[in-house]
């Protein structure tokens, strides 16, 4: 599966109002029934075990200044995050933290040959000096994840 880096749909903007930084990546998949929930699940339910030890760190990290690791067992999540909304075409998940909100789509549109386009869009905005420092640390490692884990939308 090809993956490339795309730039955010700009009216993917409303999900999170005032969000200073958006990134998209994009692939391609050959499962031509897939949906954006079914695209959700392969994505964000499962991850590779390198990205389960990086999380870890993270959370042993940020857990004591207040971020939190992930849902809090209730209500509808696809991984570690709450369903926020959900269609056949669009799943929306999200947190909204002390230091920060971020939101992800996962987007399933039609391609050529009964193929589907997935669009993986994140969006965060940081609401203090910590939010925007946690950011930029997590960056590099976040373009790595977001790559891995779209990886997974196509195996079986």
């Amino acid at each position: 599966m090809h993956i490339e880096h795309v730039v955010p749909e700009t009216a993917l903007a409303a999900l999170l109002p005032g969000a200073s930084y958006a990134d998209a990546y994009r692939a391609v998949s050959e499962l031509h029934s897939l949906d954006a929930p079914s695209a959700a699940k392969r994505i964000m339910g499962r991850s590779p075990a390198w990205v389960r030890a990086l999380m870890a760190i993270r959370n042993a990290i940020v857990v004591p200044l207040g971020l939190r690791a992930g849902h809090d067992g209730t209500g509808p999540h696809v991984g570690m995050f709450p369903v926020l909304s959900e269609s056949a075409s669009r799943v929306v998940l999200g947190l909204d933290d002390r230091h920060l909100d971020f939101r992800v789509a996962v987007d399933v549109v039609p391609a050529p040959g009964l193929r589907r386009r997935i669009t993986v869009t994140t969006l965060v905005r940081p609401h203090n000096r910590w939010g925007r420092i946690y950011l930029r640390l997590i960056l590099p490692f976040h373009k790595l994840i977001v790559a891995a884990m779209l990886a997974q939308a196509d195996r079986r």
